[in-house]
């Protein structure tokens, strides 16, 4: 084989990879979900939908108050209903205030996939800087697979912030667990929900984080509607 056809080979196979390593697309990613979703008795079926994480999506906001109805799942469940009236839904919080994403992934099968879930959210990057990149990167492949094994759909979340990281700075720790996670979501072309970047868009038209945070690294309702909203796209363009 000449060299001009061993180089023309080589450029189709990285051009191949580059093109199929894309996130998921939110039109269609879902769409057997969605479809169940639109279905009345009896032909229904309960659809669950499990968040894996740390205290965030657990509901904490401060002085270890929890407010589970003003955290991102149950918003989520509450718009979910509205747009589909007819669905019987499960919002299954798997989530642990304090916990990272090794401690995550050790109890993955056993308190998530054992609940039969359609679909599993992630979001364990804001506790992640404790392990770094390195650990954080193995632990979620392993739920990830996990998951793929069993045909369920992921949608991984990148971190809400923390009011002590200057969320805007160049490269920042947060930052960094964001952009692994999006390159994973690529990798693995399953959902993505970028609430990192949409809390950077909020500070970068000029509102104030604070006014999103119950203290500095939980959000408010205002914090937590943001996340929810980033997720409801992916449900948007249902078959009615």
């Amino acid at each position: 084989m000449n060299r001009t056809l061993s180089f023309l080979l080589l450029f189709a196979f990285l051009l191949t990879t580059h093109v199929s390593a894309q996130i998921a697309e939110q039109e269609t990613y879902l769409s057997s979900i969605k479809e169940e979703l639109t279905k009345k008795w009896p032909e229904n079926r309960t659809i669950n939908l499990v968040y894996h994480g740390h205290s965030v999506p657990s509901g904490y906001y401060t002085g270890g108050v929890v407010r589970r109805f003003d955290s991102y799942p149950f918003m989520v469940m509450k718009q979910l209903k509205e747009k589909y009236p007819y669905a019987v839904i499960n919002t299954i919080t798997t989530s642990i205030g304090g916990e990272q994403s090794e401690q995550g992934a050790k109890r993955f099968a056993s308190d998530v996939l054992s609940l039969q879930p359609d679909i599993i959210f992630i979001d364990y990057a804001l506790n992640d800087r404790s392990i770094g990149l390195k650990r954080a990167k193995t632990a979620w492949e392993r739920m990830v697979d996990l998951a793929g094994e069993k045909g369920v759909k992921v949608i991984l979340l990148t971190p809400t912030p923390d009011t002590q990281v200057d969320i805007l700075e160049s490269d920042n720790i947060l930052e960094q667990h964001a952009g692994q996670i999006r390159r994973l979501a690529k990798n693995y072309r399953i959902g993505l929900v970028d609430s990192f970047k949409a809390f950077q868009d909020v500070v970068a038209s000029g509102k104030e984080l604070n006014s999103y945070m119950a203290q500095n690294n939980h959000p408010n309702a205002l914090g937590h509607a943001l996340v929810a909203g980033e997720i409801m796209k992916w449900f948007e363009q249902c078959k009615q």
